[in-house]
């Protein structure tokens, strides 16, 4: 409960937010501080409140914070007290949504693989040992947000419970729990909850004492009338206003059109309703943070998360930003700020030298079936799997497995024979007679949305050869971060490496189209994953992690580079449109 002594100058009214007892419309947007370089977060809260925000909101990712059980991480990327104290410093309130599950297209929904893959857990529901883990997590983000709350002198005004959980369950004793934690840990500012405007979600995701609030992009008279009939009172909030969407690999690059996102906006706000901008800046899915969705079809999201945003992945206004702005001054004051368009990056060529096959001998454990990612405590994108195969008099054998998460690369004495795509639903092929099968398996996402939360990845349900067990499987973990290539060079699976010089650090973007699937390096910085098979075609490497001289560019390629070189360009390319 809210003690007694406390005043709260952000309330809860009638119809309204108020503030000081005033009436208060919050205008609102997204900014995820891991999808941003520290040293750019000043930059892209100053633009947001160019554009006439008058808070910023943000998800806090369990997993950046602890991706190993009891190692909490609040400093660099994770130092959430610094960003909100630069919010602050900008004259900007803030809303805080910590989950615990965050969906966000980031990798497990923000759950550590260590919580998702505990046995016997029950996740986002009353179950003991995730009640107890999430406590924990709770209470540490909190020490971080409770002095930043607006009546301790700071500036939170809101904090979000779970996050569309009508979507997901409908457990009112978790949702109470989270309500007492969050309490006791001090938190005072109003809670709220979100779910989209359809009924049965309303109706599950939320209790009583929660202020319900709505995500949707389009239609927000209708949404909002919605959203009435399950908050009969207070103030109606889109606390997720879409105003792009998110891409995955094998697809388009998915816009909206600036006008009709703006004459939406135009309704909410017309309509007295608060607002959240999701995204006004979306970031970068750096390394391999990428969450990925699976209805039928795994699809795993790409590096970029420009999301057609108003501010775009380097940081500079769109055709997007100027109409909401324009939008946006109709009804609260905007700043006389004019944030400068994004200019041409330096255009330039690396040669790159090709050092040879960068897989790792095997060297891991044997154990009679291929062991899980989750099983030998790997947190990276690759493993690579060996078993002697059986001699045979046959020229050709199938191979199956179960089910392959996500992508594999077969191979027999070291040739390499076929892929299987989990995208593809592909489980078997055919291979030569030979003496050792090694499989080399990417993780390319982890699902962040809906019951396929904190599944194992890697080679599941066992393997056969035509329809007779393998047993005797070494699993050996890759750390990309440390891999390094040997050889005498080729264009096939190969380290790449270049260097080049610069004046002065600036943004640039880096053309992935000379290549095949891999990921990217710069200064040791892990850029991000990058694939042929479209839409995304740049990456983008923002100039914090450059420096004035001498700069390193590695890359490791999986299947086969077409040129031994890497580009730099003018302008991103993020895929075609939907014509």
């Amino acid at each position: 409960m809210i003690p007694k002594d406390i005043v709260t100058p952000f309330t809860i009214g009638e119809t309204d937010f108020l503030l000081d007892g005033q009436p208060f419309q919050v205008i609102s947007g997204t900014l995820h501080y891991f999808r941003i370089h520290p040293e750019h977060w000043a930059d892209r809260i100053r633009t947001a409140k160019a554009m006439g925000l008058n808070t910023i909101e943000t998800y806090v990712a369990w997993n950046a914070h602890e991706p190993v059980r009891g190692e909490w991480d609040a400093t660099g990327w994770n130092d959430l007290g610094r960003f909100l104290d630069l919010v602050a410093a900008e004259g900007l309130h803030a809303i805080v949504r910590p989950g615990p599950y965050i969906c966000a297209e980031w990798h497990n929904g923000g759950l550590p693989v260590w919580l998702t893959s505990t046995p016997g857990i029950g996740l986002r529901r009353s179950e003991p040992q995730y009640l107890a883990a999430v406590t924990e997590y709770l209470e540490r983000v909190y020490e971080i947000v409770a002095p930043r709350q607006i009546d301790r002198g700071g500036n939170v005004v809101l904090v979000q419970i779970e996050n569309e959980y009508g979507a997901y369950g409908s457990d009112e004793d978790y949702l109470r729990e989270l309500v007492r934690v969050t309490r006791d840990a001090g938190i005072t500012v109003p809670l709220t909850t979100v779910d989209q405007p359809m009924p049965w979600m309303l109706e599950n995701g939320s209790l009583p004492e929660l202020h319900l609030t709505g995500s949707f992009g389009s239609r927000s008279a209708e949404r909002l009338e919605t959203l009435r009939e399950h908050q009969p009172t207070g103030p109606l909030m889109c606390s997720e206003f879409w105003d792009g969407w998110f891409d995955w690999w094998g697809s388009i690059h998915h816009t909206t059109d600036p006008a009709a996102s703006a004459h939406d906006l135009d309704v909410l706000l017309a309509a007295g309703a608060s607002v959240n901008i999701y995204m006004v800046h979306g970031g970068t899915n750096f390394g391999t943070t990428n969450g990925a969705n699976d209805k039928g079809r795994f699809d795993p999201i790409v590096t970029s998360y420009d999301y057609d945003a108003p501010i775009d992945e380097s940081g500079h206004p769109t055709a997007k930003f100027h109409a909401f702005r324009d939008v946006i001054a109709k009804y609260a004051a905007v700043p006389d700020l004019e944030p400068s368009p994004r200019p041409d990056a330096p255009v330039f060529e690396v040669a790159l030298s090709g050092e040879g096959d960068w897989m790792p001998a095997s060297t891991g454990s044997v154990s009679d079936a291929p062991a899980t990612f989750e099983e030998l405590g790997h947190l990276g994108a690759l493993v690579r799997y060996d078993v002697a195969l059986p001699a045979s008099s046959a020229d050709r054998a199938v191979l199956a497995f179960g089910e392959v998460r996500d992508l594999a690369w077969v191979h027999v004495d070291g040739v390499f024979v076929g892929r299987l795509s989990r995208t593809l639903h592909e489980r078997a092929l055919a291979i030569p007679a030979g003496t050792t099968l090694t499989v080399l398996v990417e993780d390319q996402g982890r699902v962040n949305y809906g019951h396929r939360l904190g599944e194992e990845k890697g080679l599941i349900g066992g393997a056969t050869l035509d329809g007779a067990p393998l047993a005797g499987w070494t699993a050996t973990p890759i750390d990309l971060a440390t891999v390094a290539g040997t050889g005498t060079g080729a264009l096939g699976r190969a380290l790449l490496r270049g260097t080049f010089e610069l004046d002065a650090p600036a943004d640039l973007f880096l053309d992935t189209t000379a290549w095949g699937k891999g990921f990217a390096f710069v200064n040791g910085f892990f850029l991000g994953r990058y694939w042929r098979n479209v839409p995304q075609q740049t990456l983008y490497v923002p100039a914090p992690v450059l420096r004035a001289g001498a700069n390193e560019i590695v890359v490791l390629e999986l299947e086969q580079a077409a040129e031994l070189v890497a580009r730099f360009v003018a302008q991103p390319e993020l895929g075609q449109l939907e014509e």
